[in-house]
């Protein structure tokens, strides 16, 4: 199957299959995952990608083993996630955006920024609704909280909420 076969295939059919508890859900996830696959930079073993995921061409994204994309996430090409990533659903990780910055001109036609890579690293969770801005990083073992826009990188094992998402603690702190 080629990659362009694979992204019709994915969208036209794969995209639509049930997530859990829904009957079908393991040939839901075995048949994206099969699809993926053919379409990312590299799929890790046993990535889970649930019900309406979205990844445009697919193009340049690397996920680790384990790993999910959440119910209904849109990721953007080029980004990087770990091994053991788990993703709540409706995620958004930007890796583009508009140029704004000439006012004599309309947004719409002053094009695209370069792409910014999102990496987000070995076991971190996103929380449901969580948004990931151009260019960061998210370090190993984070926990961002719902509904947070994070707009900088994140520490290892912290655990950073709200908007913009701020580091409250880290993992395994005793407070």
């Amino acid at each position: 199957m080629t990659r362009t076969v694979a992204l019709f295939f994915y969208y036209a059919f794969a995209r639509h299959f049930p997530t859990q508890p829904v009957p079908g859900w393991r040939f839901g996830y075995w048949l994206r995952r099969h699809v993926v696959k053919k379409i990312f930079k590299h799929c890790g073993d046993d990535v889970l990608i649930k019900h309406d995921a979205y990844f445009g061409s697919g193009k340049n994204i690397e996920i680790g083993h384990r790993s999910q994309i959440g119910h209904g996430a849109r990721i953007g090409h080029g980004a990087i996630i770990g091994d053991d990533v788990i993703m709540g659903p409706y995620i958004e990780i930007m890796t583009n955006a508009h140029a704004y910055d000439d006012p004599s001109r309309p947004i719409n036609q002053q094009g695209k920024l370069p792409l910014k890579p999102v990496t987000i690293g070995n076991d971190v969770w996103l929380g449901t609704r969580v948004i990931v801005m151009p260019g960061v990083h998210i370090h190993d073992g984070a926990v961002i909280g719902a509904c947070a826009i994070v707009t900088h990188d994140i520490p290892a094992y912290a655990v950073a909420v709200g908007i913009p998402a701020k580091v409250i603690r880290y993992r395994g702190d005793k407070t």
